[in-house]
């Protein structure tokens, strides 16, 4: 089977090899591409050099599936272009999550959405994968009525300036604002705003996480607001969520429910201080969840914490885990 991975030298593309690597993807030719200036540039995939080609040469090269990272832009050019030479495309950027006539797919939650007919594949946002990861199962039980999450994430969901600048900053070392990929110090710090403002005062990314929930989900009753915060963590997004049902649950009951749920590792022993922490869930795919406990101000409500791995689950290991769907049901 080939496969192209498009954004291949990119953090994200990286990853990608490394997990469709990992899980023995059954990859019979990777072809790897990126933009022009990165063509000739070798990467190595189980061992074996393989040399970057350009966009065009990826659709001649007629790959039965196409992962992209190669942010929207690209994907918007691109990704028509590879599902019309039959080239199945899953896409990591925010290009197609929310229109309509495209799947926003987590395999744990509502892979079965997919058909034959799906030729471009949306990724969702790296904090909404592990958030409906770890709340898909909770609202099948108990009815979701509405979510308030507040995001701590790291600097690799911005992408290598962000990593270069927290550790040139640690150094001591002084940055032009050409070198930086936040407009201010990230180490040290923590900046309460990820992507755009819009109009109604919400970061772009923050909105992303309310509208890719419910259509994930299928179901727009389910209510979301959140607050996204960059903070000075190489890797791994951390998220407290506060969710209220409709119905009555059994802290106990809800935990044991958890600890089943696909993909889904529960972390929590207040005796021994044992929770969900970046360093742990790094190099990773679970989503990890703890600090289970119950909101005492209002019924029906519960707290957690939710940690994972934003460059695996939260995109590479999402998108080969969608493949791994596609092969299973003979779509590519």
């Amino acid at each position: 089977m080939k496969v192209a991975v498009v954004g291949a030298t990119g953090l994200v593309g990286t990853k990608m090899l490394e997990v469709l690597a990992e899980r023995n993807f059954p990859v019979s030719e990777l072809i790897p591409v990126a933009s022009a200036r990165s063509v000739g540039k070798e990467v190595i995939f189980k061992g074996k050099g393989y040399k970057v080609v350009s966009m065009e040469d990826g659709i001649a090269a007629q790959p039965a599936v196409a992962i992209f990272s190669a942010g929207g832009s690209t994907s918007l050019e691109w990704a028509p272009k590879y599902a019309a030479a039959g080239i199945r495309v899953i896409d990591n950027s925010s290009a197609w999550r929310m229109d309509p006539t495209k799947k926003l797919v987590v395999p744990e939650v509502n892979a079965s959405v997919l058909t034959s007919d799906d030729f471009i594949i949306a990724n969702p946002n790296c904090s909404t994968i592990q958030m409906v990861v770890a709340l898909q199962p909770l609202h099948e039980k108990y009815k979701i009525k509405r979510v308030v999450v507040s995001t701590y994430q790291s600097v690799t969901g911005t992408g290598k300036q962000a990593v270069d600048q927290l550790f040139n900053e640690r150094k001591g070392e002084k940055l032009t604002a050409d070198q930086m990929a936040y407009k201010y110090q990230i180490d040290l710090n923590v900046i309460p705003q990820i992507d755009v403002f819009l109009e109604n005062g919400y970061t772009k990314e923050e909105m992303k996480m309310v509208k890719e929930t419910c259509k994930i989900m299928q179901d727009d009753t389910i209510k979301v607001t959140a607050t996204t915060v960059r903070i000075p963590v190489v890797g791994g997004h951390s998220e407290s969520v506060n969710v209220e049902f409709e119905n009555e649950f059994d802290l106990n009951e809800l935990t044991a429910l958890l600890s089943k749920a696909p993909g889904v590792v529960v972390q929590q022993d207040d005796a021994a201080q044992f929770y969900p922490m970046p360093l742990w869930a790094h190099e990773k795919d679970d989503v990890f969840v703890g600090r289970l406990r119950r909101d005492e101000t209002q019924a029906k409500t519960l707290n957690m914490w939710i940690v994972s791995d934003n460059l695996r689950k939260g995109a590479a290991t999402n998108a080969v885990q969608i493949a791994e769907y596609l092969l299973s049901k003979n779509m590519i």
